[in-house]
């Protein structure tokens, strides 16, 4: 258990899983926290937004039908519980989902079982597409510069959720690897001593120490940067990167597999 998590909400996370597992006939194979806790600038009364991925019973399967093949509760204590099904998450994983790799690399864990989740990590080298995963770090990054950072007085705390996924495309292009889940190791590898860097310290220690940021008038060293690299992007789009190898096969045996580990 990690230390960032308080022993009553592991506790509250942990119990809600197995009664998941029960009430759904299913095995829960891993669980992680998503968001601004596994992020590292949440607040004092950030939600607990808890992910896992689930595997059914063989039967399940064996249909014709489609099924539900998603997991999703809202918990007293602010805990967010959303689950996919292991198949649902192979097809995204195929795909390079970025929100699925970040997961995988969550440093806040709450379950892991059996060996699924390790070799999809062991496999993530060869399904990841740098240019898809950088698009839907691109777009989030405008979308939230477009909503929230615009006008006379914006929310402070959104130049966090701009910042992270242009630091992260800045990682991808210098490494051509996933990012890191934790802002301040992207913050530590990309931001120099600087004005700009000093802001962004400082808008941290505010989130963090004094609940939600409200409203004030734009941090002009933050903008220019963001607009900057905004600008940047736009200019110097990704360009398509060699075919990985995303052999379906591989994780079709990793679904036959997982099967016979969870039920034999």
């Amino acid at each position: 258990m990690s230390a960032s998590i308080p022993p009553p909400i592991h506790s509250a996370i942990l119990k809600a899983l197995h009664r998941a597992e029960e009430q759904h006939q299913v095995k829960v194979l891993l669980a992680v926290e998503s968001g601004s806790r596994a992020w590292g600038f949440a607040s004092p009364d950030s939600d607990w937004d808890v992910r896992f991925i689930y595997v059914h019973k063989p039967e399940w399967y064996l249909s014709i039908d489609s099924k539900r093949d998603v997991i999703e509760e809202m918990l007293p204590l602010d805990i967010d519980l959303a689950g996919w099904e292991l198949r649902k998450a192979l097809k995204l994983f195929r795909k390079s989902n970025p929100p699925l790799l970040e997961w995988l690399r969550s440093p806040l864990l709450y379950l892991e079982q059996y060996h699924t989740a390790e070799r999809l990590r062991l496999l993530s080298n060869s399904f990841f597409s740098p240019v898809s995963v950088m698009y839907h770090y691109l777009s989030m990054a405008k979308r939230n510069h477009a909503h929230y950072l615009q006008g006379p007085e914006v929310r402070l705390k959104k130049y966090l959720y701009v910042l992270r996924p242009l630091l992260a495309c800045d990682w991808i292009m210098a490494t051509g690897t996933m990012a890191p889940m934790e802002f301040h190791l992207l913050v530590e590898r990309l931001l120099p001593d600087g004005p700009v860097r000093t802001s962004v310290d400082q808008l941290l220690q505010d989130k963090m120490s004094g609940g939600e940021l409200g409203k004030a008038p734009p941090v002009a060293v933050l903008h220019t940067w963001i607009e900057g690299r905004l600008a940047h992007y736009e200019a110097n789009p990704p360009l398509p990167n060699a075919a990985t190898d995303a052999d379906t096969e591989k994780l079709d045996l990793l679904l036959r597999s997982t099967l016979n580990d969870v039920w034999a």
